[in-house]
């Protein structure tokens, strides 16, 4: 037995004014919205420009410190002492307040408490985001 479904009754249920006006509010929000760009561009200004200007979008870069096994600190594979990687880290952390990170690797022939030395310059150079990398273990 087929089931009949009147099409009139169905059509006559639904309700289209709260689509019109949906529909008119998306027209009226994009009309403003595109007449305002207009204007900031018709706008006569000359921007200034600057030789070392660097976008503020860039990401920062994360520090990688290696510690081998007789406690030496490499950074970007160059040997660097303490006093030289404290620097780095705190203009690093001049450059980017909030977002700057530092991965340490250290080597685990070596004893612990050179790589909890850089992690002691890490947060006297203000770096609160760091952390020790290991390798997976079988």
């Amino acid at each position: 037995m087929a089931v009949q479904v009147k099409t009139s009754q169905a059509l006559s249920a639904l309700n289209l004014t709260p689509l019109i006006d949906v529909v008119f509010l998306l027209l009226v929000f994009f009309l403003v919205a595109s007449r305002l760009s207009e204007e900031d561009r018709k706008l006569d200004v000359v921007l200034p420009s600057a030789g070392s200007a660097q976008p503020m979008t860039a990401e920062p870069r994360e520090i990688i410190v290696s510690v081998d096994q007789q406690g030496k600190f490499f950074l970007d594979a160059k040997v660097v002492t303490e006093r030289e990687l404290k620097n780095i880290l705190e203009r690093a952390v001049a450059d980017n307040p909030v977002r700057q990170s530092v991965i340490i690797r250290g080597d685990r022939r070596a004893p612990f408490q050179f790589v909890v030395t850089v992690m002691d310059l890490c947060n006297q150079a203000g770096v609160s985001n760091y952390s020790v990398t290991t390798a997976e273990g079988s």
